[in-house]
């Protein structure tokens, strides 16, 4: 019985393996080792999950990477846990900033503008996700998915534009998802919805495709990324310990590791030659078509709405 039970769920585990490493290998890699020397960028967010790789693999590269966290010991530590893992000294600056707060934004662009002549790359990858039921507001009083997810990448980008103008080619990396395909816009109320994270993630492709078309020409390039389903601490706030039980034969087919939902950003950051796919969404190191059907218009208004919302408040 013994052996017959062994010869069974041997090959079944095999089998299992088997159809994991083939949807990995769907997932797209960044193949390429351009350095980048001499190279300034700055990625929300990147004390752990995606950002952290990101952080790391650029740096690797001799990138200068400035490491915008909410907490500044986080982004100390993050430092020390990358050059603890590549075994050598890095030029990484941790820089403290929360985007849930529009005055601690302008200051830490303006830090920015002190420190370096030149931005090369922005990856805007900080986000949050809290449950449906449950309602949160940023310090300016936004409710926090559009408050942090995209006006606070919003007013950074806008804020650090001259300075990427300046070093060109520059890139800006928008890290949305395709959750955003759920998502809807109402310019009459942006702060509601039944998916408030959905909303905020459609909100990033639309801001990626707007910006996209203002630095038309101006060797600053723009991408929207959808970095897969990756396990990070994004919804730790809505996540229940039970949750993992019941999604874990889901999660281990179809679930990325922050290192692989790292890969389209990475190569959005480094890959030559994607100017002309400017304002494009990429998922899985290709471009990505998505189901929305984008309004030219929808995007300006939200844009513009986005502007009225932040001036309110920094007047």
């Amino acid at each position: 019985m013994v052996p017959n039970l062994f010869y069974c769920i041997i090959p079944a585990v095999l089998a299992l393996i088997g159809i994991r490493k083939l949807r990995e290998r769907s997932w797209g890699y960044c193949r390429n080792r351009v350095p980048l020397d001499n190279k300034v960028v700055v990625i929300t967010g990147a004390n752990s999950g995606i950002g952290f790789e990101v952080a790391k693999e650029l740096a690797s590269r001799n990138a200068m990477v400035v490491l915008a966290c909410r907490k500044l010991d986080s982004a100390k530590e993050a430092i020390e846990r990358i050059e603890q893992e590549l075994k050598k000294k890095l030029k990484m600056r941790a820089m403290e900033v929360d985007l849930a707060s529009l005055l601690s934004i302008k200051q830490f662009a303006s830090n920015v503008q002190k420190l370096y002549p030149e931005v090369h790359i922005l990856v805007n990858n900080a986000g949050v996700a809290y449950p449906k039921n449950e309602k949160h507001l940023t310090k300016d009083g936004f409710e926090i998915h559009f408050g942090i997810n995209h006006l606070g990448h919003f007013y950074l980008t806008n804020l650090l534009l001259d300075k990427l103008k300046k070093s060109t080619p520059s890139r800006i990396i928008i890290v949305t998802s395709s959750l955003h395909e759920k998502g809807t816009i109402d310019l009459k109320n942006l702060e509601s919805g039944k998916n408030l994270y959905a909303n905020s993630k459609l909100a990033n492709a639309y801001f990626c495709k707007e910006l996209s078309k203002r630095v038309k020409d101006t060797g600053v390039s723009v991408y929207g990324v959808c970095p897969g389903w990756v396990y990070t601490a994004l919804f730790r706030h809505s996540i229940r310990w039970y949750h993992y039980i019941m999604v874990a034969p889901i999660a281990y087919f179809f679930m990325r590791s922050p290192k692989q939902g790292a890969q389209t950003v990475i190569y959005c950051a480094s890959e030559p030659g994607l100017e002309p796919e400017s304002g494009s969404l990429f998922r899985n190191c290709s471009l990505y078509k998505s189901k929305v059907n984008f309004d030219e218009n929808l995007g300006l208004h939200l844009w513009n709405e986005s502007e009225r919302l932040i001036n309110q408040k920094m007047k």
